[in-house]
């Protein structure tokens, strides 16, 4: 089989490209990383040559380009059916994908106002503008959910792609000091010390670049 080559940005920004990456790495899914910065204002010309939106993630396979973050994890799910990318039970998958889209196309407010940084230092916005906690209180309702169902410690039990894309959200809800609920900050304690999460963060803390868009 040809090498799965996973191209990302920046990782103390990237949300997206944190959500594909996390996925693999946590399941397991061997890969090659090649981090290509932002370049703002006028942005990266290398994006062009790897991706046919000129963002990333995206995954080569071969001669292969699969961009977006949901199309690269349901790919890897389909090339590795026994890495437990997503849940086994056939409901759990339905239920799964269906919160992993609500992440992908919704909670504009949320990303908009408080864009992941993992290297900021803990406080709320002095204002956070109108839908920020009705956002808040929609993903707290589907982890609450999900771990009732579940049993925990991730959503669906064993950790998964669903994880995986409300990962950048941890990162949001502490950073902007955005929760209190015991049960929210004890998910948020089991993803943060994921070994995936501590590699991506250790690489992050590490980074020089300085994104002034992503510096709420």
């Amino acid at each position: 089989m040809d090498k799965l080559t996973l191209y990302i940005a920046n990782k103390n920004y990237s949300s997206w490209s944190f959500r594909p990456w996390l996925a693999m790495q946590g399941c397991g899914v061997d890969f090659e990383e090649v981090l290509i910065p932002f370049d703002f204002p006028a942005g990266n010309p290398r994006f062009h040559e790897i991706s046919p939106t000129a963002r990333v993630p995206v995954l080569h396979h071969g001669s292969l380009r699969v961009w977006e973050s949901l199309a690269i994890i349901e790919y890897v799910a389909e090339l590795f059916p026994q890495a437990g990318v997503w849940p086994a039970d056939a409901a759990h998958r339905a239920q799964a994908r269906s919160i992993s889209m609500e992440m992908l196309a919704g909670f504009r407010a949320l990303r908009n106002a408080c864009p992941m940084n993992l290297r900021r230092p803990k406080r709320r916005l002095i204002e956070l503008p109108a839908g920020v906690m009705d956002d808040v209180a929609r993903i707290e309702t589907i982890w609450r959910e999900m771990l009732a169902q579940s049993g925990g410690p991730f959503l669906f039990g064993a950790f998964s792609a669903a994880d995986a894309m409300f990962a950048p959200v941890v990162n949001r809800f502490e950073t902007y000091d955005l929760v209190v609920a015991e049960d929210t900050l004890s998910y948020m304690a089991v993803m943060k010390a994921h070994p995936a999460w501590q590699k991506w963060q250790t690489a992050a803390l590490e980074e020089t670049w300085i994104v002034v868009e992503d510096e709420a």
